[in-house]
């Protein structure tokens, strides 16, 4: 009977599945993406990241934007800038935040306009102090443009 290889191999992926969150070193809270208006090319993707172990956010990947980049934003004289880095530290059991106005992913080459109500799925991955990668599947919600307070005027170099 066909049934019970299947129920077999059900379990087994089940069984698979709680056992990589076991493994999951990188806890991932409170995703969100930015909602855009037609046209708009570029959006943010903010959460909280919590390594157990410590780590870095070393890239990030979305099937909704051609181009995706960890972005850090810091004033610099009286100016708000905006720009890639390579990677951002996860200190052992501390949360960083990704939040508007600093430390973000940007997505950017936008294929669609993303609407409240939608998710976006993101790949990041985190390589650990040990030098092994942890990829992580997020779903984040999409919040309407104006949901949360928005980050101060920017410059926003090379885009």
């Amino acid at each position: 009977m066909i049934t019970a290889p299947i129920s077999r191999l059900a379990a087994l992926a089940a069984a698979a599945l709680l056992t990589q969150s076991a493994w999951a070193q990188t806890e991932v809270k409170e995703a969100w993406v930015r909602g855009t208006v037609a046209q708009q090319k570029a959006t943010g993707a903010f959460m909280q990241l919590t390594s157990k172990q410590g780590g870095k956010l070393v890239s990030a990947a979305s099937p909704v934007a051609g181009v995706v980049e960890i972005h850090e934003m810091k004033m610099e004289g009286n100016m708000m800038r905006m720009a890639a880095i390579p990677g951002l530290e996860l200190p052992a059991g501390k949360a960083v935040e990704l939040k508007p106005g600093g430390y973000h992913v940007m997505l950017m080459d936008l294929k669609q306009t993303i609407k409240a109500g939608d998710t976006v799925p993101l790949t990041l991955t985190v390589e650990g102090k040990d030098g092994k990668k942890e990829t992580i599947e997020v779903k984040a919600p999409v919040k309407a443009l104006g949901a949360k307070a928005e980050a101060p005027a920017h410059e926003h170099a090379g885009h």
